[in-house]
């Protein structure tokens, strides 16, 4: 059974003869901004840099515009985005709810019972 072991981690699987499988609600959050700016049409995460630039700099800023709440081994996610231009909002939108819920359900075993998504801005493309 999930139990909190230190702020924000939780046990995900637990066996006297083993040991305990913890994780940190900013992996879950990581997972979720990863498979969000997979999406086409997804611009980026509000307050996060882009997928081109993340090898360069870095992972340290891949959580922002993540919110994560787990409690008793269910998820729930609010995400902020910026949108490009011209894409069909809803349907952007389903297909970040769909890969983030798969993405989190696959890699941790969790069930995500809701993925919430804000869009905080649209880029528009500056062809020149």
């Amino acid at each position: 059974m999930e139990k909190e072991q230190e702020s924000g981690t939780y046990v995900l699987k637990e066996d006297e003869k083993i040991g305990a499988v913890q994780i940190a609600d900013d992996v879950v959050a990581m997972i979720a901004s990863l498979a969000a700016t997979e999406v086409e049409g997804v611009g980026a995460m509000v307050g996060n840099i882009t997928n081109e630039l993340m090898s360069k700099v870095g992972m340290k800023k891949l959580t922002k515009g993540v919110k994560v709440e787990i409690l008793d081994q269910v998820v729930s996610v609010d995400l902020a985005i910026t949108m490009e231009y011209g894409y069909n909002i809803p349907q952007t939108c389903q297909a970040v709810q769909n890969k983030v819920k798969a993405s989190i359900e696959n890699m941790t075993g969790l069930e995500v019972s809701d993925v919430n998504i804000r869009i905080a801005g649209v880029n528009m493309k500056t062809e020149q």
